[in-house]
This record gives C-alpha cells, structure tokens and sequence, in this order.
C-alpha cells in the first residue's frame, strides 16, 4: 500500500505530498491511528481519488472558480483516470453548501431504469438470476445521470466559464495519462470480464496484455467526448451521435439492455431537500432517498445519541457494540423501507425522529450482541405494508469533498457501481454503469412488494452517502466515501472518530475499520482492529477479518481554517491553499 501511494504522489504538488506522508497509520494505543497532521489551508482545498484529477480541481479554484466549477473539472479527469469507479457513463449524488444563502442543497443524479423494463428484469423462469450473470452486458445499464449533474450544478452554482472546465482532462485523454498502479492491478484482476465486450478489451488490454502500471494510456474518444461537453454542454450527451453509441452499445451486447433515445432525452436531474440527522449539537446533513445514505447514517448516529462514546473512547469493545448494534438496526429500517421515494412512499421524517430513535436506542441497553434485529415501525404520515430488501451492492464508486475560497462547500459521491460497470466502453470512450443491479431482483417476499423493485423510470437504491455536517448554520465537515453499502458504516465511523474522539481528520480517515451491517462484524485486515475479535466474539459476534478499501475524502472547518485528509488505502490526496 505504501508503495503504490508514493508512486502516484511522487509527481503531487507540495501540499499533496503532506498526505503522502501520512497513509501509513501505524496503532499508537489500540485502535487510534498515528499519522503525520493533515493537509491544511486558509482558502480553499480539494480532496479526491487521483492527484490529476485533484490538481484540476486545484487549478480551478486557484483561479477564482467555486466549488462547483473545481467539481467538474475533477469528475471529468476521474473518469479518464479511473474509469473502473466513476465516470460519464453513471451517476452521482451531490450535496452542496451555498455560503451567500447558507443552504444546503441536493441534487440527485442517479441514474433510471429504461422505460421499457419490467419488474421481472433480472429473473429468468420466475427466479433471480445470479449476480454476475446479470451485471456483464446491457441489461444491468441504466439511463447515466453524471453529464446532467454536472452541468446542473454549473448552472446553479458555477462561476468559470464552463467550456475551460474540461481542459486538463482533455489533455490527459489526447495526451496520455500513466496508469495508476490501482488501475493496472484492477484490470489485470478482472480480465474474464472485461474482455466479454471487444471495445473494453481493445483498450484494457491492447495486444491481448493488460495494461501495465506507468505505461501511457490515451483515449482519444473520451477527449472528443470532452470536447463535445465543452462547447455544446450536456445536450451533446443525451441527444445526437454520442447518445445513439451508447443505445447501440447497450442495446448490441451479448446480453442485450433496454436502453432507448428516449430514456437518455427525458434524463433529468431532481433538486430534493436535504436529510439532516442531529448528533452532539450538530445537524448531519447528505442525500435522501434514492439514497439510503443520509438516512442510515442519521439512525446509526441518532441511536448512538444517548450514549457516551467520548468516555469509552475508540479501544473499548462496548463502544464497537453499541456502535455494530446501531448499525444492525439501522440496515434493518434500511432493507424494509428505503427506495426512491417518487415511487415508494417512505416514512423519510419517521426514520430520523428523534422520538423514534430514542425508543429505539433502548434496545442497545445491555452488555451483549442483539440476538435479533428486525426492523422498526417509525411514524408515518400515511401506511404501506412492504417486504425486506433483498439487493446485493458491492464496492467500487468514488468520493469528491471540496471547500471554495467563498466558504461554499461540496460533497459528491459518483459511480458507475461495480468496478467497471457493466464493462461495456461505449464508443465515446467512457465505461457503462451495472447500476440496475442495484434494485432487487425479486419483486415480492411472501406475496408482500419490496420496496426497492425495478420499474421503468425508477432509481435504485443507493448507500452513497456524501455528507456535510452543520453547526450553527454552518459546515463543519464535508466527507464521503466509496465502499457498497459499507459506505454508510465509513462515514458513521469517520464522523464519531472526529467529533466523539477527537481525532483530526486525517487520524479519522486513516482510523481502522469495523463495520457491521447485518450481523457479522466486518475487521479490516492488517491493522489493530483485528486485537478487538476476541472480545466482540465473546459478546456473541461472528467476525470476519477482511479487506475494507474505503476512499473517505474528508475536509474540516474551522476558525483556523481547513484541514483536509485522504483515505490511504487508495490513490487520492488533499491540496489546499
């Protein structure tokens, strides 16, 4: 790990290289991590997965630009650079503090189910397919809602000129770019899949061999992309020569979608009020539904509430109890509740009432793991009847937290879902998202409907869960995070580790992992979280020690300024100024 995160950073500017020094936290006492002190800044700062893209965010805000504006021109380079988590072809949802009317905002670009889907989309003779049966190919490709995102939030919030936005990743596409050790560790690792798709295979795997870590990788399609995006805006996208390359990629695999014009020219991006949770004085603020993420997040933190985590501290097996049952009972709301709610009407206020939650704490009272946990029954302002969830959502996804010079604040969680999507590169350049998938794949339990089916327009589900906390009207930290639904327990983890233990963001990023979403208590491997499986074992936990990559991108305001911190389990890095 060490290596590959100095090998990319080798050519990082100077305040980047202050989180170099830092990804390698080493146990100080049990679980709190030792690392060097985080990025800071007076003005503004960028954190993200790749230090290209960052260093354009950078550049945009060095000139003036908003947190917006530094917002596309960083997802434009990650699609390039790491095309295997976000990028053109997917989605993405957005949380955004503005300073001049100090609200918080979200927009919602997930992406839809083709209008011409059935529920029965992924069953084959009345039962679900299997997973990967169901991800390869155009089946599992939804309508992308990243190109409109961006240009919606450029049009709300941008202050540069759009067109000079896309500039360093059309010369990294044109130019070449060096492949990121990740990336070349990746595709090598998935190549039966990525070469199911002639076009994926030709540009992964150019010879027949994978692409190799520094070699030079130019896309001269995505470039044209980009330039279309430049001067013709996200219309060029939706409509036109490089819409009907996606419908002809989608609709002309070996398993064949049901993506249509149509569902590309109807794609809109929706404005919905933001969910905030409170939590010791603050207001914990991110995505609502289709996302489950600022709701999951807001019930973990709000069970917690009664209990002082701060005296335990982040060594004692209790605090990981309260904290694992608190996350148990949340995902149990989660699975039976949570969709998009243009389709599905949720109990939204219900699940994040502090009455509600307050009952609910009760049940973490005791010294031992939840036997059972089902889920709750908040208030609601009408009745539905649904059935449990049963999706399946696996880690890829990225993470964008930016600070502008001006105070406005971002916090962007993008994906294409599953590492490579659907790997279907259309000829644009850019990889299709598998973000279908996302739904459940039987539409009933028991007769009963779940809540989280496909049906056509729809958005599935997500854990994606960019948050910005508030305190007194005014941001605090702006985080995120990759990671499948483990997202919501790295977020949950990250806020505690800074405002319970108060650890600086950095020590909060690089803090050990556990998380526990349905019952067995996730260690992450090769760090001190292991030392805690005999005492969660004997509070009648299973454990299972595992890799845990998250790609936590997180910045701290205070009277002093910004601090920023970079997850170092993967590529990405903070600059400021």
């Amino acid at each position: 790990m060490r290596l590959i995160l100095a090998l990319t950073l080798a050519a990082a500017p100077a305040a980047a290289q202050q989180t170099a020094d830092a990804v390698a936290p080493e146990a100080a006492s049990g679980l709190a991590p030792e690392v060097s002190a985080p990025v800071t800044s007076e003005n503004w700062m960028v954190a993200a997965a790749n230090p290209l893209a960052v260093e354009a965010g950078a550049r945009v805000l060095r000139e003036g630009g908003s947190a917006a504006d530094a917002m596309v021109a960083v997802q434009a380079v990650l699609g390039l650079v790491e095309p295997q988590s976000s990028g053109l072809g997917g989605g993405a949802f957005l949380v955004y503090y503005d300073a001049a009317s100090g609200e918080v905002t979200t927009l919602d670009g997930r992406e839809t189910a083709p209008l011409s889907v059935t529920p029965t989309l992924f069953q084959k003779d009345g039962e679900p397919m299997g997973f990967w049966d169901a991800v390869v190919g155009g089946l599992s490709v939804g309508t992308p809602g990243t190109p409109a995102l961006m240009e919606t939030a450029h049009r709300r919030w941008g202050t540069a000129n759009w067109g000079g936005l896309f500039d360093e990743a059309i010369s990294l596409a044109e130019g070449g770019f060096a492949v990121s050790p990740r990336l070349a560790m990746l595709v090598a690792g998935d190549m039966d899949r990525l070469t199911v798709a002639p076009t994926t295979a030709a540009y992964f795997y150019p010879n027949g061999e994978a692409i190799a870590e520094g070699a030079t990788l130019v896309n001269a399609a995505y470039g044209a992309t980009l330039r279309a995006l430049a001067s013709e805006g996200a219309q060029a996208f939706y409509t036109g020569e490089i819409a009907e390359g996606i419908v002809a990629t989608v609709r002309g695999a070996a398993q064949p979608g049901r993506l249509e014009m149509r569902d590309l020219a109807n794609y809109e991006v929706i404005e919905r009020p933001a969910v905030c949770a409170p939590y010791r004085g603050a207001e914990v603020c991110g995505m609502g539904p289709p996302s489950s993420g600022a709701l999951t997040v807001g019930q973990i933190l709000g069970l917690l509430q009664p209990y002082d985590l701060a005296a335990l501290g982040p060594d004692a097996p209790e605090a990981w109890r309260l904290i694992g049952d608190a996350s148990r009972l949340a995902f149990a709301d989660r699975g039976r509740y949570m969709a998009d709610s243009d389709f599905v009407p949720m109990p939204t206020k219900g699940l994040v009432d502090p009455a509600y939650l307050a009952e609910r704490a009760q049940l973490l009272e005791g010294d031992m793991a939840l036997e059972e946990v089902a889920p709750g029954t908040p208030p609601w302002d009408h009745a539905m009847l649904l059935a449990d969830d049963q999706s399946l959502e696996l880690p890829s996804t990225s993470h964008i937290s930016i600070v502008d010079a001006d105070g406005n604040a971002l916090s962007m969680t993008t994906t294409i879902e599953n590492g490579f999507g659907s790997r279907l590169m259309a000829p644009g350049g850019f990889l299709l998202n598998n973000e279908l998938t996302d739904f459940s794949f039987r539409t009933h339990s028991d007769g009963v409907p779940i809540a989280n089916r496909v049906e056509p327009g729809k958005r599935p589900r997500s854990s994606m869960s960019p948050t910005i906390v508030m305190e007194d009207g005014a941001p605090v930290l702006v985080v995120g995070s990759p990671g499948g639904s483990r997202i919501i327990g790295y977020v949950a983890k990250t806020i505690i580790s800074h405002m319970d233990w108060g650890m600086d963001v950095q020590q909060a990023v690089a803090m050990p992992h556990l998380v526990n979403r349905f019952g067995t208590y996730d260690l992450e491997e090769g760090t001190s979280a292991e030392t805690l499986s005999e005492a969660l074992t004997a509070m009648g936990y299973e454990t299972n020690v595992r890799g845990l990559t998250s790609g936590l991108h997180v910045i701290a305001i205070g009277p002093d300024g910004l601090s920023g911190g970079a997850d170092p389990r993967r590529e990405g890095v903070a600059i400021g100024e």
